[in-house]
């Protein structure tokens, strides 16, 4: 390739990432921050004084692309699903998968709500960080493009995030149930599926058109789906903070990491726990007719013991640094080397991004990229 091609096609990349980190994204419903700080009426002198390092907005910025995508697919959760004020707006509610929902637990549609809630706050409160120390915040409304659902409650408006086709990977079930393994010592270790069909195809979260309604027992594989994708969602940040804390450099950006964090612990502790009663007695076993997708009994013969019994929800301690030390209850995986870009190909395998542009995912690597760069400054 000619030199004045391959520098016009860099300048070219180079050009669009820039565009990519403008500052902005959600807050209200994913609207655009366009205004001076003072719009956002808040004493900016109590902040450490000083700028960002290069690492540290670097991490941040990845934080806030991950959360303005989780809120993308909370919102949607929420407009079918969740409960509908004024907090968290769009959508109407769908009747039929709302109850669904609240099958497996009374509280879902106020769990989703308060999640939804949560994750919407996480990307507005770190763009608004990243402006305040004159860093580059991320906008990733330029590809809201993907269609979501057209079901009774759906807002109908262009999506980040694809709720429609996905593959989940249910080990974090039995990872967290091992006391033998951890992935940041035993990294080629295969932890069993909890519910081994949802790896294996393509299935919606949501109900598409009214027509994913009935039959009864579909609508209902949905929302089981959707009960283990939440968890299967919200264990990745719980892992996701901890590991990018451990590059921080400013005192400030290391209490912003460490202390968002144990809120996604919160809602994977929450998810998990419901999730156990789509595959437990009186609710499984369950087999969609549609499609075969199978939701088992875990607390049933080939399932059951400490792997899969569904009232065992702490993390069992597990090796932790070295084996030669005792065992310990942590959180897992938590290596920071390729944390960011692990979780960007954790969210492509899921199926998040089907339909998502080229440049969509280029940035998504360049933001993953930047952020495992990020070195510790002492």
């Amino acid at each position: 390739m000619p030199d004045s091609t391959r520098n016009s096609k860099s300048a070219n990349r180079r050009s669009f990432i820039k565009k990519g980190l403008t500052a902005g994204a959600v807050g209200g419903g994913l609207a655009m921050l366009s205004e001076p700080m003072k719009a956002f009426n808040f004493d900016t002198s109590t902040l450490q004084s000083g700028g960002l390092s290069k690492g540290d907005a670097a991490l941040l910025r990845f934080a806030a692309a991950a959360e303005t995508l989780e809120a993308d697919f909370w919102i949607q959760y929420n407009e079918l699903g969740g409960i509908q004020d004024d907090e968290v707006k769009g959508g109407s509610g769908n009747p039929v998968y709302t109850a669904k929902l609240s099958l497996l637990d009374e509280d879902f549609p106020q769990y989703i709500h308060d999640n939804t809630d949560d994750e919407i706050t996480h990307a507005a409160f770190l763009n608004a960080y990243l402006r305040a120390k004159g860093a580059a915040g991320v906008n990733l409304e330029s590809f809201r493009t993907l269609p979501g659902s057209r079901a009774t409650g759906s807002s109908g408006i262009a999506r980040l995030t694809n709720l429609t086709q996905l593959t989940l990977d249910t080990s974090w079930y039995t990872r967290y149930r091992d006391d033998s393994h951890n992935p940041d010592l035993d990294p080629n270790f295969v932890f069993p599926q909890a519910v081994p069909d949802l790896n294996k195809g393509q299935f919606t979260a949501i109900p598409i058109t009214d027509d994913d309604l009935v039959p009864d027992d579909h609508i209902q594989a949905i929302a089981n789906t959707a009960a283990f994708h939440m968890p299967t969602i919200e264990q990745g940040g719980n892992s996701l903070y901890p590991s990018l804390a451990q590059r921080a450099s400013s005192v400030e950006v290391l209490r912003i990491l460490i202390s968002i964090g144990p809120t996604e612990t919160m809602h994977f502790q929450t998810w998990s726990d419901v999730a156990t009663s789509a595959v437990s007695d009186p609710h499984a076993p369950l087999t969609d007719p549609t499609n075969g997708l199978t939701f088992p009994d875990l607390n049933s013969s080939p399932f059951g013991g400490e792997e899969f019994t569904t009232n065992l929800i702490m993390p069992e301690p597990c090796p932790f640094l070295s084996r030669k030390l005792p065992r310990c209850s942590v959180i897992r995986p938590t290596e920071t080397r390729g944390a960011a870009m692990a979780v960007v190909r954790f969210l492509t395998s899921m199926g998040l991004f089907i339909g998502q542009s080229n440049q969509f995912m280029e940035l998504m690597r360049q933001l993953a990229t930047q952020a495992d760069a990020a070195q510790r400054e002492c």
